[in-house]
C-alpha cells in the first residue's frame, strides 16, 4: 500500500539463459550466495509498498521457488509462458486481486531501489504508464544493415530503457488484450500500440540487467559495496529484549535509550557489566545467564590509531578481540528467538584499509563479510550490518582530537537507523549506511 493505494509487483523469472550460456536460467544463479531473483525480491519487499507480488516463473523451477520463500511474504507464484509478453500477461492475471497499478520487472535486475520503485509507482498512479530510463554515456549509431553506419544521431534524444514498467492495472491488461504483436520486447511498446503517452522515471546505472557471465562478474563487485536504503520498519518492538554489546558507549548508549522510549528492555553487556571480550568464558556465561532473547546488537569497538610495526601482540590481538572475535562469539553463543535481529556495526573504513587503522579496519571489513555469511546460515534470523560514516563519539575524539566536531555523524541517526531494522521483520543480510 502507498498513500492508501494497492500497489502489484510482477516479477519476470521465465526465462532459460540462452544468451548466459548456461544450463541453469541466470535468475537462479547465486549472487553473494543467493539466487539473483531472490535478491531482486528482498528489494520489492524492503520498499514496503507492495500488497502482493506475483513471480511469473518458469514451470520447471516453480517448485524449488516454493521451498525458498519465507511462507509470510505477500508472493504469488505463477507459470510463466512461452515469451516474455506472455510471461507478463500470465502474471498479471495471477494477483488475487486487481490493484491500481502494477510495477513490472526483470528478477535479473537485482539493484532496483526503493527510490525507483516508489517513483515509479507515484508516477503510475498519476499518469497510467511509466517507463525508468538512463542517458547514454555512449554515442550511439544508426546500422540498419549491421555493417555501416548511416547516421550518428545526436544522444541527448534517446534514454536506454531499463525496467520496472509501472501501469495503471486495467490500461496494461486492456494493452495486453489487444495485442497484435505476440512477442514484444517490453510491455511499453503495447501500451504505445494504444496511443497512451509513457511517462519516465529515472533510473540508475547500477540498476543493471544480468543477462551474461560478465553482467554477473560486475554485480559481484556492485553487491559488495551495495548500501542498502534503510528500511521504514513499522513492527512494535515493545516488551522485547535485546542484548547491547558495548551498549554503555557513545552509540550503544544512544541505542539502549532508543529501545527503552520504544517499550523495549536493552540488557547492557560491556566491560562495565563485566563481559570480557578477549576472553570466550566470560562471553559463555553472559549469554548463558541471559536466556532467549529477541536480538543481538554489537556496537563494542576499540581503536588504537598506530603503525603496525608499533603495536605489541598484546596491542593486536586486543584489537582482533573487541573488534572481531568477540563480536562472532556472542552471535555464536547468543540464545536468539526465531526472526530474532542481529545487527553488527562496522565502518566506514572496512571499505578501504587506512593507515595507522590497519587492524580496526581489517576487523571492520571481516565484520561485513561474516555477517553476509551469517545472514544466509540463519535464514530463521533478520541478520544486518550497520556502517556508519565518522560519529562523534568518545572513541573518535580520543583519536582525532582535532577532528571538527560539526563534521560528525551524531549517533543518535545510527541509533535511529539501528531501530528501523529493528522493526522491520522481512528483510535480512542487508549493509546500510548511516551518513551525515
Amino acid at each position: 500500500m502507498l498513500n492508501g493505494h494497492k500497489i502489484g509487483g510482477l516479477l519476470l523469472m521465465g526465462g532459460i539463459g540462452k544468451r548466459f550460456g548456461s544450463e541453469t536460467p541466470k535468475q537462479f544463479h547465486k549472487l553473494s550466495g543467493k539466487p539473483v531473483y531472490l535478491v531482486t525480491l528482498e528489494a520489492f519487499l524492503v520498499a514496503g509498498i507492495f500488497d502482493e507480488i506475483v513471480l511469473s516463473c518458469h514451470p520447471d523451477w516453480i517448485d524449488l521457488v516454493q521451498k525458498e520463500l519465507n511462507p509470510s511474504w505477500p508472493i504469488k507464484i505463477v507459470a510463466s509462458g512461452a515469451t516474455r509478453q506472455e510471461s507478463s500477461y500470465l502474471g498479471l492475471l495471477g494477483f488475487s486481486s486487481p490493484p491500481e497499478v502494477v510495477l513490472i520487472h526483470d528478477a535479473v535486475r537485482p539493484f532496483v531501489t526503493t527510490g525507483i520503485l516508489k517513483e515509479n509507482a507515484l508516477l503510475a498512479l498519476e499518469h497510467g504508464a511509466v517507463d525508468t530510463c538512463i542517458p547514454s554515456a555512449d554515442t550511439l549509431v544508426y546500422a540498419p544493415n549491421q555493417k555501416t553506419l548511416d547516421s550518428i544521431p545526436d544522444r541527448s534524444h534517446y534514454l536506454r530503457g531499463q525496467t520496472p514498467q509501472s501501469f495503471s492495472y486495467p490500461l496494461i491488461l486492456e494493452a495486453h488484450q489487444k495485442a497484435t504483436d505476440n512477442n514484444a520486447s517490453d510491455d511499453c511498446r503495447l501500451v504505445l500500440n494504444l496511443n497512451h503517452p509513457i511517462w519516465i522515471a529515472k533510473g540508475d546505472e547500477h540498476n543493471l540487467k544480468i543477462t551474461s557471465e560478465l553482467d554477473l562478474f560486475i554485480a559481484e563487485q556492485l553487491f559488495r559495496l551495495r548500501r542498502n536504503e534503510i528500511p521504514e520498519g513499522t513492527e512494535s518492538i515493545t516488551g522485547k529484549i535485546y542484548a547491547v554489546i558495548g551498549g554503555s558507549g557513545g552509540i550503544g548508549s544512544e541505542i539502549c535509550k532508543m529501545l527503552e522510549t520504544n517499550g523495549a528492555k536493552p540488557i547492557v553487556l560491556s566491560r562495565r557489566s563485566g563481559l570480557d571480550l578477549m576472553d570466550p568464558n566470560s562471553i559463555n556465561r553472559a549469554f548463558s545467564q541471559l536466556g532467549e532473547i529477541d536480538g543481538l546488537i554489537n556496537c563494542a569497538g576499540l581503536l588504537k590509531m598506530s603503525p603496525i610495526a608499533n603495536l605489541t601482540l598484546s596491542d593486536i590481538d586486543e584489537l582482533l578481540a573487541v573488534n572481531l572475535k568477540g563480536l562472532i562469539l556472542c552471535c555464536k553463543e547468543a540464545q536468539l528467538k526465531a526472526g530474532a535481529h542481529v545487527i553488527n556495526l562496522a565502518s566506514s573504513s572496512f571499505a578501504r584499509g587506512r593507515k595507522d587503522m590497519s587492524i580496526y579496519s581489517c576487523a571492520k571489513a571481516a565484520v561485513v563479510n561474516f555477517t553476509q555469511a551469517l545472514a544466509e546460515e540463519r535464514p530463521d534470523l533478520r541478520v544486518h550490518a550497520v556502517i556508519p560514516q565518522r560519529t562523534r563519539t568518545k572513541m573518535r575524539q580520543d583519536n582525532f582530537p582535532s577532528e571538527e566536531e560539526a563534521s560528525l555523524l551524531d549517533p543518535e541517526l545510527v541509533a535511529k537507523a539501528v531501530l528501523s531494522l529493528l522493526k522491520d521483520p522481512l528483510s535480512t543480510g542487508m549493509l546500510v549506511e548511516v551518513k551525515k
